[in-house]
């Protein structure tokens, strides 16, 4: 018999709490193995790819792409076995559980009232009972028979009619406004495209989307609007211009670009935030004679050891901060609160700041001191193009003692970097010019 299993978002991390769904590996009715990759996600700290616990047929995808949702919520659901459907997903997760179950593994045991979640090697899942908002009622949309023909795309000409019927204030009529709402609630968009749409005048319900899933994205938005100005921008601007001007008018796009702050950037700003208000910043400007730096390089490029690594002075600064924690380990310390003690570590997990696609990220090399020339330079090259792919795990990114930010390949001469919360000190390294 087969049964309808929902796999809800575990916890990958530290205390996160919720991810966005980046895109989907499967589709409702594919077939699909334990341990196959189904979902990349991503958190505050890191893009990670998720594995199915379950082996058997995709029944539903429960949040679509570049949707953030809280750990612990359903968002896949697999139907498992043989035999006919089970239950549709909406019926899974109001049904209380059945008491008197026994766990898995553990026989003889009740089981919880909250039903457990598959746990995956590495990641962890908060237990208790989670539901789901319910959805919104979507309204029946108007007949098309009764809908108001659509309006051209193309710019207005000083000549032609208006299209639909202004009312003086400038906005629209009731009942064309419950007809645009009715409709919208059905469009798959995201709210900054909502709001674009609704600054442009155009009306979601009569395009096609090219996002993924069909949603409509910002270019199809401003294809659909032909590059023209609102209407309603006429009675916002002066008086001296007329209505029919304000509609003629061409424009690059919208004035202004709202950026939803997630993943990555929201750990980031949450970070700096944090950092620039918890500890006290003291910045040491130094500039420094780096004519042998750059011949030992050139030397090193040379050597057995170091064939087809990139060797960079980041590698020997890097080499140089590690001697310099471990002659002063005070550096290299961290403050514990709670104890109201100095925590002074002997080993060095050196971060590196890496400026990607997706913001600002710190993986750190593990016990760094302890690695020599040639391996410190394999690990530096592997850090940064994981990082650049994207690919940078949740542990690299945790347990860093002291960083090294590399402003020089921005051609920057020095700046006042901010501190890794936690940490003590970090090192901008500028550009090196003749």
């Amino acid at each position: 018999m087969s049964e309808l299993k929902q796999f809800k978002l575990p916890d990958v991390g530290e205390g996160l709490t919720e991810a966005e769904i980046v895109r989907w590996h499967v589709r409702p009715g594919d077939q699909i193995t334990v341990n196959q990759i189904i979902v990349e996600i991503e958190t505050a700290k890191a893009v990670v790819e998720l594995p199915s616990p379950y082996q058997g047929v995709v029944a539903d995808l429960l949040v679509p792409e570049g949707a953030t949702t809280d750990v612990g919520t359903p968002i896949i659901a697999v139907q498992v076995g043989d035999g006919p459907p089970a239950a549709p997903a909406t019926e899974a997760v109001s049904s209380p559980p059945v008491m008197g179950a026994v766990e898995p593994g553990i026989h003889g045991s009740p089981a919880p009232k909250a039903e457990r979640q598959a746990v995956l090697v590495g990641y962890g899942v908060k237990l208790g009972t989670t539901t789901r908002r319910p959805k919104k009622a979507v309204a029946t949309p108007t007949p098309a028979a009764a809908r108001a023909p659509a309006t051209p795309t193309a710019p207005a000409t000083p000549t032609a009619p208006a299209a639909p019927t202004m009312p003086a204030n400038g906005t629209l009529g009731r009942l064309e406004a419950d007809r645009r709402r009715a409709g919208d609630a059905a469009v798959l968009a995201k709210p900054p495209v909502r709001k674009l749409a609704k600054d442009l005048g155009v009306n979601l319900t009569l395009l096609t989307g090219t996002g993924p899933a069909g949603s409509i994205t910002r270019e199809d938005v401003h294809a659909a609007a032909g590059g023209l100005a609102p209407a309603g921008l006429a009675a916002a601007g002066a008086g001296a211009v007329t209505a029919g001007l304000a509609v003629g008018t061409r424009v690059q796009g919208p004035r202004e670009e709202r950026i939803a702050i997630r993943g990555v950037r929201k750990h980031t700003a949450a970070a700096v935030a944090s950092s620039a208000f918890t500890a006290p910043h003291v910045t040491e400007f130094l500039q420094i004679d780096m004519t042998e730096t750059m011949t030992a390089v050139a030397r090193l490029r040379s050597l057995p050891d170091f064939d087809g690594i990139k060797v960079s002075p980041l590698l020997l600064v890097a080499k140089a901060l590690l001697i310099a924690t471990g002659r002063h380990p005070m550096i290299n310390s961290s403050w514990d609160e709670a104890a109201q003690e100095i925590v002074v570590k002997r080993y060095v997990n050196l971060g590196i700041a890496a400026a990607t696609d997706r913001g600002l990220v710190v993986p750190n090399i593990k016990d760094a001191q302890a690695l020599s020339l040639p391996d410190l330079a394999r690990a530096v090259n592997d850090l940064a193009e994981t990082a650049r792919a994207g690919k940078t795990t949740v542990a690299d990114l945790q347990g860093g003692t002291i960083t090294i930010t590399n402003v020089g390949i921005f051609g920057v001469d020095a700046g006042t970097p901010i501190l890794t919360p936690g940490e003590a000190g970090i090192l901008a390294f500028g550009q090196v010019k003749d």
